[in-house]
């Protein structure tokens, strides 16, 4: 198995409708803990989503996109809450399996819809912030690019699509770091799957194009960033740290001919890891002592 590539082939067991009930649920709501320590989503509060809500001066609606079990909002909502922010939180997910666990988390603050970007932007439906968790490297091409003008079509403010970096790094770390959450679950499976199919900046920036922002947010992530109107970049061009246009290029023509018929066997490479137990990898290790420390601040 090489990570060079994407696969674009390989499938995550939960997104199978006739998959474990118990273990996907279990999954769903084992992603609190997992994406607490290693999504990313309290730096990214802090450095872009929670100055934009204040910026405001008034109350907020955000939306999250392919919501699954509800953890993200639910955080997020409370890191909110803490800095005296008014926010109504909107979780919306097509998959009835997932709101059954993300009802769960439902407040006064937090409402979850079985729902997507296209239909909510039909019923015209506006936030004044559009985000996403590990929702990217399951889409194809054309899905990709119809997600990023709904989300953008829905958004008067800004959209943060945050999504795992492909790496050898991240596979092997997360191979092991998962291991004392995965029992019961599809953690681990699932997430190395993921993995496999995860963007580089330059990849996802190729796919995207402008208007759209596209950064390394730590080793193991990235972010794809546009604000309603306009990109993110001030001139219109896709950004990304570390890439050149030429690197855009190369990496998108790669990633085209990925797609057009190169795969490999999903559960070869999943044996050499160590074979199924996983999850829709909505997590993946940012560095474990310091995802701890994070974790025991967000509470």
């Amino acid at each position: 198995m090489t990570l060079r590539a994407r696969d674009t082939v390989v499938v995550e067991l939960m997104d199978d409708p006739d998959c474990d009930p118990a273990r996907l649920a279990a999954t769903l709501r084992r992603f609190d803990v997992v994406n607490r320590l290693w999504s990313g989503w309290s730096r990214l509060y802090r450095s872009r989503l929670g100055p934009f809500l204040g910026s405001l001066d008034r109350p907020a609606r955000v939306l999250d996109l392919g919501s699954g079990g509800g953890d993200l909002v639910a955080r997020l909502s409370r890191l909110a809450e803490r800095d005296g922010l008014d926010v109504r939180w909107i979780g919306a997910d097509p998959d009835p399996r997932a709101l059954d666990v993300a009802r769960e988390r439902a407040s006064s603050r937090i409402e979850f819809r079985a729902t997507d970007a296209s239909s909510l932007g039909a019923a015209g439906e506006r936030f004044d912030a559009v985000l996403s968790n590990n929702v990217l490297h399951h889409l194809g091409a054309d899905e990709l690019a119809a997600f990023a003008a709904d989300s953008r079509a829905l958004s008067d403010g800004i959209v943060l699509h945050s999504d795992i970096r492909r790496s050898r790094a991240a596979y092997g770390l997360y191979a092991i770091a998962v291991t004392p959450f995965a029992p019961g679950t599809f953690l681990r499976t699932d997430g190395l799957r993921s993995i496999r199919r995860s963007y580089h900046a330059d990849e996802l920036a190729g796919s995207l194009g402008a208007p759209w922002r596209v950064t390394d947010a730590s080793p193991f992530r990235i972010v794809a960033e546009a604000r309603a109107g306009g990109g993110a970049a001030s001139d219109g061009e896709v950004r990304v740290e570390g890439a050149s246009a030429d690197a855009v290029a190369r990496s998108k023509a790669a990633s085209d001919a990925q797609a057009r018929g190169e795969g490999r066997a999903a559960s070869d490479a999943d044996a050499r890891v160590g074979g199924p137990a996983a999850s829709d990898a909505k997590a993946l290790p940012e560095g474990a002592a310091a995802s701890t420390a994070q974790a025991r601040a967000d509470g």
